[in-house]
């Protein structure tokens, strides 16, 4: 019997998707964020269709060939399609036994590490510590914030808490990579550097690009070329008793290769001359799941429990906030139709709404206006600014520096990114 007949209900894992050209034919080039098997899988994009309805709920190779028919026409052979399935198993790009076993090997081989390594050391920055901070110094030296900052309102200032809690000092930070972000990056992180240096905790809480998982924790350690940050593993042991640890840990193995903490990682280690830091590593999914059920999702039981338990350790200690996050990502890259001069203005203008809220400080407001339109410009930075202003409390911000980046080749496509400063 052909191992693709053993194939059932296929479902395709989370991958990265991206166009690709070889020979003159476009291609899909699917690859595994977690790397559970090395390499990439290229699909021809004619299957486009057929890869999206391996979600699971039909049987075999023959039920998505009678399913692609009825809603496409496209008449693929079951035995082509069954084919298909072989490589995507083959690759470990299917949920099924052979991907949470090769999981299970991956996370104990991870959690022995010393740390989780730098992924993007050597590739999207230097790997070199003099060469980081050469670059990184670099982007500052053409951004001085006191010149070029953009200002919104009154400058960063800490109020008496509603909470009760004393506010604290953070940043919402771009995760882009540097080449395209460094001039925001630069003047936000520059503004902060005292309250960096002062702190003797960071709370790190960034995107989860491919995972949905509300919070994803790890006990590791994040090297960065400057050296190490501690991971306080009692306050993420308590996090993760807080949130049921199997919640908390089910997608760890998501924080390897997620660029959202490493490249903020970075710069707080650069802003303190390469002095460690303890940090709180955090990456959290959408909150997609309240867009249309009117509740506020500080009263979702998981939210609450995540903001009580790390008010009660920041009691006492000079902590540092940091929501790394980008805003819209919009056009064929991300599955919308390109933009127009009106796009533009369109985004802009909804961008401009969040930073007033960011700048604000008021949480509520910042997903509210992202509710709204049921955050159809792909706001990546949604949860970690809402989650990053609750936890700072009373504060209010400014914004240091906007910038509409080009996200394809073509520049029909657009990533947008902001930092705030709150001291």
């Amino acid at each position: 019997m052909p191992i693709a007949n053993r194939i059932v209900f296929p479902k395709l894992r989370p991958v990265d998707v991206r166009p690709y050209q070889q020979n003159g034919q476009p291609y899909y080039l699917l690859r595994d964020p977690l790397d559970l098997s090395e390499g990439s899988l290229l699909v021809p994009q004619y299957f486009g269709p057929l890869l999206a309805l391996c979600d699971g709920t039909l049987e075999d190779a023959r039920a998505l060939g009678v399913t692609l028919m009825a809603r496409y026409g496209m008449n693929i052979d079951a035995g082509m399609i069954g084919d298909l399935l072989s490589a995507l198993d083959e690759a470990l790009l299917l949920e099924n036994e052979r991907t949470v076993a090769a999981l299970a090997r991956k996370r104990e081989a991870y959690r022995r590490l010393p740390f989780r390594t730098a992924t993007l050391a050597g590739l999207s920055y230097p790997a070199e510590r003099r060469a980081l901070a050469q670059l990184l110094d670099g982007y500052i030296e053409q951004t001085v914030p006191t010149r070029n900052g953009r200002a919104n309102g009154a400058a960063p200032g800490r109020r008496n808490g509603q909470s009760g809690h004393p506010p604290k000092p953070g940043i919402f930070s771009p995760h882009i990579d540097y080449p395209r972000g460094g001039t925001v990056y630069a003047p936000t992180w520059k503004t902060v550097e005292d309250a960096v240096q002062s702190a003797d905790l960071a709370i790190l809480i960034g995107t989860d690009h491919y995972g949905d998982d509300l919070f994803t924790l790890t006990r590791q350690n994040y090297a960065t070329p400057y050296g190490m940050l501690p991971t306080n593993t009692i306050i993420v042991d308590d996090l993760a008793a807080a949130l049921g640890e199997e919640a908390a840990y089910a997608g760890e193995m998501r924080h390897c290769n997620e660029h959202s903490l490493e490249l903020v990682a970075v710069w707080l280690h650069h802003m303190r001359g390469g002095r460690p830091l303890e940090i709180v590593p955090v990456l959290c999914g959408s909150l997609h799941r309240f867009y249309a059920n009117g509740h506020s999702p500080a009263d979702h039981a998981p939210i609450g429990q995540f903001l009580e338990t790390m008010e009660r350790h920041c009691a006492g200690r000079n902590v540092f906030v940091v929501a790394s996050g980008d805003l819209a990502h919009v056009g064929p890259a991300f599955g919308g139709a390109p933009l127009t001069q009106q796009d533009r203005l369109q985004v802009r203008s909804a961008d401009r709404d969040l930073l007033t809220h960011l700048c604000a400080g008021d949480a509520d407001g910042f997903f509210d206006s992202i509710r709204r339109i049921r955050n159809r410009h792909n706001v990546c930075g949604a949860t970690p600014g809402y989650l990053a202003l609750k936890l700072m409390g009373n504060v209010h911000g400014q914004e240091m520096a906007y910038q509409s980046c080009p996200a394809d080749d073509h520049n029909t496509s657009a990533v947008t990114v902001a930092g705030v400063a709150y001291l």
